[in-house]
């Protein structure tokens, strides 16, 4: 399993920090950033959050994979660890941000303990060279510009679901977060004017430090209303990355996606519907024989009961995939993969404690395929439940 995007919650200062608000699902309140004095550098501002879960998944997702790794019938982890600094004011700034997020957990997916020497599931980029950095860059701002400049391990602007759980309606996250690009290094050009704000970068993609800086991705969003932001997104490479270069998973590598959100808030609740498709051509070069693509359509919610500490949040989805390349590898769940996830999470949080129960459900359409990506569900039906009571810490 190669090193998936996990969106960013700290890009902070970049432009899209702007977008901090529009990627907040809004299903709890987030860390409150503390503000210090760092002497010369000036005035920095420290966030992050600690959870930890157990867990219940299907008696049949217990199984050992190929690496020898056990996942679990049940089980408690550790989910998420997250320390942000950045400084956010002057013409030079910098975001530097620890993190490792095992515990924002693909639905269908098995569950997996974080740890800082395992990118698949941290999103720490694999064989990253700046483990257990999640980003780490600077950027210019100039006084007064619409315009910043950003380099170093930057984060992603695929998609509206985030890095870290509690940024999500549900610990469950989609399809389309699945096969998102992760951090990588790069450099990003970043602008706000008016109602209209985005970020434009290139940088080394599939897989994060592969060192092949062929990997753009572009975001652009339009604030409709105080209440309604749309957003258009992309990502894909501009040239092709060899097989060679770091074997396997090349639609990944080589792939162009688009998609869009729209956030919209009435009252206390927040709706966000997202479509997103990837698709990576025919090229013998690297051993994809034919086209392959994935679709995923989702909508997320989130719904707050008044003033009281209590909230409700929500997940649908459809997904449906068609892969063909040498090893039969798959884009989410199975070659071929087709169907329905739900997930729901009722959820308390007083100031900067929180705790929420995870309910998910998914049910494929398709399973004509060997399995899901844990080879057993093919042996025991179309569907799979999975369940987390969760808490932690935000500051």
């Amino acid at each position: 399993m190669i090193t998936m995007r996990r969106q960013l919650m700290g890009l902070g200062i970049i432009a899209a920090s702007s977008l901090l608000a529009l990627h907040a699902a809004n299903a709890m309140n987030g860390p409150t950033a503390i503000t210090v004095d760092g002497g010369p550098i000036g005035s920095l501002s420290i966030s992050g959050g600690i959870d930890g879960y157990a867990y219940y998944q299907d008696p049949y997702l217990e199984h050992t994979d190929g690496d020898g790794d056990l996942f679990k019938e049940d089980g408690a982890s550790v989910a998420n660890l997250q320390i942000d600094i950045q400084k956010t004011t002057g013409i030079i700034q910098f975001n530097i941000e620890a993190a490792d997020t095992g515990g924002t957990t693909a639905l269908g997916t098995p569950f997996s303990p974080i740890g800082f020497t395992d990118g698949t599931q941290s999103g720490l980029g694999g064989n990253s060279r700046y483990k257990p950095l999640y980003l780490a860059y600077f950027t210019i701002a100039p006084p007064s510009s619409p315009v910043t400049l950003s380099a170093g391990v930057i984060g992603s602007v695929e998609g509206y679901e985030g890095t870290f759980d509690w940024g999500n309606p549900t610990q469950f996250t989609s399809d389309a977060w699945y096969v998102e690009n992760s951090s990588s290094q790069g450099v990003a050009l970043n602008y706000t004017f008016g109602p209209v704000s985005g970020s434009v970068s290139i940088g080394d993609g599939f897989p994060n430090d592969d060192g092949v800086f062929n990997f753009v991705q572009a975001i652009a969003n339009y604030t409709i209303s105080p209440t309604n932001t749309f957003s258009v997104f992309y990502g894909g490479a501009v040239g092709t990355t060899s097989y060679y270069h770091d074997p396997g998973n090349q639609f990944y590598k080589n792939s162009q996606m688009i998609g869009f959100f729209d956030s919209y808030t009435m009252g206390n609740l927040n709706v966000v519907p997202e479509v997103q498709y990837v698709y990576a051509k025919a090229d013998a070069k690297i051993f994809l024989t034919k086209p392959t693509w994935n679709l995923a359509a989702l909508v997320l919610a989130d719904y707050t009961f008044g003033t009281s500490p209590y909230s409700l949040g929500g997940m649908a989805e459809y997904f449906a995939s068609h892969t063909s390349s040498y090893d039969g590898s798959d884009w989410y769940l199975g070659p071929d993969a087709d169907g329905i996830g739900v997930a729901a999470a009722p959820t308390w949080q007083y100031k900067d404690i929180f705790a929420r129960a995870s309910f998910g459900f998914v049910y494929l359409t398709n399973n004509s395929f060997s399995g899901f990506r844990v080879e057993p569900f093919a042996d025991h039906g179309r569907s799979e439940f999975q369940s987390t009571l969760e808490a932690g810490l935000l500051f």
